[in-house]
């Protein structure tokens, strides 16, 4: 073993040698290590005195020191030398080395490497001082001025609280001052984020820099080395804030050029933390022939309490420019708002939102359309609920519901259809169900005592409109204001032990703020319809029973074969329903020709009109269920692995007593089930009608079979069928049953966007601020020599079609084909893509490839939508570190 400490090595025997190594390796100037030293040196004790007993210095009285080989204490020098494994600690400051030499008068300290036999350099020094940390190859420390200077050190920053990672600036210097505890001054530095400590896959070389820890370094000229090879990218100084934590700071905006809209700058903006729960960023995009756009975002956290963020977009469109035919000026929003809260934080009571609502065509038209899913989103929907519970007994529970619901494509076709609609609010409460016949923990057996009722009220203010009206007063002009009030008494009981019976009716109490009169005017030759302000009611009440049991059959094949069994749950139901006609809430009026009409002034209130004539129906249901117990390839499974083969397969029927003909309903049927490990879902439904049907598609009393058909007509049906595969299905599993090579995250996962589809069947948003290649391993450096025999792929597919016979049309009104995947060629590089076709329009549907190259620190992606209403592309590089995110180029082409 060889000791190095500044340009000398000390060998086995103590003989001091020069070392003829390149100054770039160790630098340090430090006091000779004594050839006595080893010699004369004593076992390893901070506690013991010297031979002489003199009192040492009161610095070495609050000193800790060690050393695994050697500690020597030199009253003649005033040295303390410490081989191998030394370590010292004063105060806040802790210094590891492979050997330190200690000036107790000058109150210096000097550490250095080791270097063994093959020559590689071991025990690096370690200086921690507070929570700062330096390893550098050597440094001298004075413990009085707190001054220093290191040679070739090595420290990391963290860009915030918590961050790891490729998130750390990590700051190399070949000569490094500190001043005091906050300020140093480097010399020949390198500032990277690359996980690579050795060979940085890139650095910002700064000749001369201030460094502050955790705040910010100052640097003169600065200039980007990728691979060690210096690009055009420089600068005259630089400046890298380091602050622990969220602190405010300018966005760099991207460059480009639009053919419509001109020369642009986008992304333009400002981060700004607001206290330590929440920040707010401002972005803006710019263009030079008046187009304009901006953007707010916030987001805020309070941990066990609640957590949320509000998006806020205003886009000013220019087409073309002024005085040209094309020329055309649109404004688009959007206004997202999330809100969860924490259960925890208040048991009794929560408030909930999700908020997407705004212009219908803004994802369509939007400046930058870069969430390509929603484009083919046709709802925009909103929800804000708060809810109260009352505990005592009987407790009662409420709510208040502000709703939204907006189609988007058809306010694009028609500005003035009414599109959106919306309740502000609704009020919801209910009483929790008494059981008057019992005590509230007593047991309840027989039709008396499960005697129940109870009371809920439901009242709302609903209102259409459309994207012209919208946010102004025109928007309330067809508001609907109204109340319900119901009471539900049942009973439940068995008969014959298995079959469950409930009966029960329902009182209801309706209420209207306003009502309308119909009349029939001779000189305009139509109805007129006049509204009638003031409150008024009416009230309905119907019964109701049902009768339903469980049935099961098993077939068994025997234990020693492969399916040993398949059980067959059939539920079958029997329901029957009454409620009388509700006449004295009806009135007549003279139509044309003098004919009576009868109508009730309750018609196009919020709660409708009550019925009139009569119901008096019965239905019927049996939902079937089918799974089978199949031997586990397993042999040290002892119990079969039991597998679905049908979900559920659901037949539902009625029968009308009052009707006078067409008494039978048609039959009803849908299903379901997952098969291959559930990565297919398979749904279905149709519809079968008994009655036949004339020339004009009008339902007649006569018998379909009759009619010269079959015994059903078919009127509609739908399918939809969806398959996941991926090369993880076909590993090996090791002893816990997990696959060779399987992950816990899928490589592939992404977050949607509001509004979107939870899939990426109709693509992925150009979001380059996430990484979909795996975070785990991206950094590794042990690439798969047999990569190409096990490229990990996976391949999502779905199947929908939908088909309408009711009036013999005999056609299909959707029918298509969706299917996306990835593939990664090699552990950093990934391509990807999405599409289908549409057999109705034979037409390929939104199509979207994706290339993506993951370059350690750096990420290159390219999004290519190739033809159709949104054909576009998008490439991308740059850093994935927060810290230096604005170090990249991006281009994009435009609409």
């Amino acid at each position: 073993m060889v000791v190095v400490c500044g340009f000398f090595a000390i060998g086995q025997e103590g003989k001091i040698t020069p070392l003829n190594i390149k100054a770039d390796r160790d630098s340090i100037i430090a006091p000779l290590f004594p050839p006595s030293a080893i010699r004369d040196s004593i076992a390893n004790d901070s506690l013991a005195a010297d031979s002489l007993n003199q009192k040492p210095p009161l610095l070495l009285d609050k000193i800790t020191y060690k050393a695994k080989d050697y500690v020597k204490l030199s009253q003649k020098e005033n040295k303390i030398y410490l081989y191998n494994e030394a370590e010292i600690y004063y105060q806040d400051t802790e210094l590891k080395a492979g050997i330190i030499i200690m000036d107790y008068i000058k109150n210096e300290v000097y550490a250095g490497r080791m270097v063994d036999s093959l020559g590689n350099y071991t025990q690096l020094p370690y200086f921690k001082q507070g929570s700062n940390i330096v390893i550098p190859d050597s440094i001298r420390f004075n413990f009085d001025t707190q001054k220093a200077l290191i040679w070739n050190s090595r420290t990391e920053q963290q860009a915030a609280a918590g961050a790891l990672g490729s998130d750390a600036m990590k700051v190399y210097a070949e000569i490094t001052k500190k001043e005091n505890d906050s300020v140093y001054f480097l010399s020949e530095a390198k500032l990277t984020t690359s996980t690579d400590t050795i060979n940085p896959d890139y650095y910002i070389r700064v000749r001369k820099a201030k460094f502050v820890p955790k705040k910010k370094v100052i640097a003169g000229f600065s200039n980007l080395y990728i691979a060690d090879v210096p690009t055009p990218i420089a600068m005259p100084f630089a400046y890298f804030p380091l602050s622990v934590g969220r602190s405010a700071g300018v966005l760099m905006p991207a460059f480009g050029n639009d053919p419509d809209a001109g020369y642009f700058l986008q992304d333009m903006g400002y981060y700004v933390p607001l206290g330590d729960y929440a920040d707010i960023t401002l972005t803006g995009d710019f263009y030079t022939n008046g187009s304009y756009a901006f953007r707010t975002a916030s987001i805020y956290t309070k941990r066990y309490k609640y957590r949320g963020n509000v998006n806020l977009r205003f886009e000013n469109i220019v087409n073309s420019q002024k005085g040209f035919s094309d020329y055309s000026l649109s404004r688009n929003y959007n206004i997202q708002f999330s809100h969860t809260q924490d259960t925890k934080a208040s048991p009794n009571s929560r408030f909930s939102a999700s908020v997407n609502l705004g212009s219908s065509d803004y994802y369509q038209n939007s400046l930058q359309q870069r969430n390509l899913p929603n484009t083919q989103n046709n709802t925009l929907s909103s929800s804000i609920s708060y809810s109260k519970t009352f505990p005592n007994y009987p407790s009662v529970n409420m709510s208040m519901t502000a709703t939204h619901s907006q189609l988007t494509s058809v306010a694009t076709d028609d500005d003035d259809d009414d599109n959106i609609n919306m309740t502000l609010p609704t009020f919801q409460a209910s009483v929790e169900r008494i059981y008057p016949f019992v005590k509230r923990d007593g047991i309840k057996k027989g039709i008396i005592d499960n005697i129940n009722f109870q009371y809920s009220v439901n009242a709302q203010n609903r209102l259409t409109t459309n994207d012209e009206d919208f946010f102004t007063s025109k928007m309330f002009d067809n508001a609907r204001v109204g109340a319900s009030h119901s009471i539900p008494v049942a009973t439940n009981f068995k008969v014959a032990k298995f079959f469950s019976v409930s009966v029960g009716g329902n009182y209801e109490d309706v209420w209207t703020l306003e009502t309308y009169n119909q009349s029939y005017d001779e000189d305009l030759d139509e109805v007129v319809r006049d509204t009638i302000s003031g409150f008024d009611r009416y009230n309905t009440y119907n019964f109701s029973a049902s009768i339903g049991t469980t049935l099961y059959g098993t077939f068994n094949f025997g234990e020693n074969k492969k399916i040993q069994a398949i059980r067959h749950t059939m539920r079958p139901s029997l329901s029957y329903g009454y409620a009388p006609s509700f006449e004295q809430f009806y009135d007549e009026y003279l139509g044309e020709d003098g004919v009576e009409v009868q109508y009730s002034r309750f018609t196009g209130t919020l709660n409708g009109a009550p019925s009139l004539g009569k119901s008096n129906s019965l239905s019927f249901s049996l939902a079937n269920t089918l799974e089978a117990k199949v031997k586990d390839k397993d042999s040290t499974k002892l119990e079969p692995k039991k597998v679905s083969l049908l979900s559920n397969f659901n037949i539902s029927t009625g029968y009308n007593f009052v009707s006078d003909s067409l008494r039978l309903n048609p039959l009803s049927i849908n299903g379901g089930t997952s098969i291959l490990d559930n990565k297919m879902s398979i749904n279905f439904s149709a519809g079968l009608d008994p009655y036949a049907i004339d020339n004009n598609g009008t339902r007649i009393d006569t018998w379909n079979i009759d009619n010269g058909g079959s015994l059903f007509r078919l009127t509609r049906a739908n399918a939809n069928v969806s398959y996941s595969i991926s090369s993880d299905m076909f590993g090996k599993k090791d002893d816990k049953g997990r696959k060779e090579d399987e992950e816990e995250l899928d490589p592939f996962d992404y977050v949607a966007q509001s509004g979107g589809r939870d899939d990426d069947l109709f693509g992925r948003a150009d979001d380059f601020n996430s990484n979909p290649i795996r975070k785990d391993d991206k950094n590794a450096d042990v690439e798969n020599p047999v990569y190409g025999t096990k490229i990990p792929w996976n391949v999502r597919v779905a199947y929908s079609a939908n088909y309408s016979n009711t009036a013999r049309q005999n056609e299909f009104s959707s029918h298509s084909l969706m299917f996306s995947g990835d593939i990664e060629l090699a552990p950093r590089w990934s391509v990807g893509g999405s599409s289908g076709y549409d057999f109705k329009n034979q037409g390929f549907t939104l199509t979207q490839l994706r290339f993506q190259r993951d370059l350690k620190s750096f990420t290159m992606r390219f999004n290519w939508t190739p033809f159709g209403t949104y054909k576009r592309w998008y490439f991308f590089i740059g850093i994935d570190s927060s810290i230096l995110k604005d170090l990249k180029w991006e281009n994009r082409s435009q609409n």
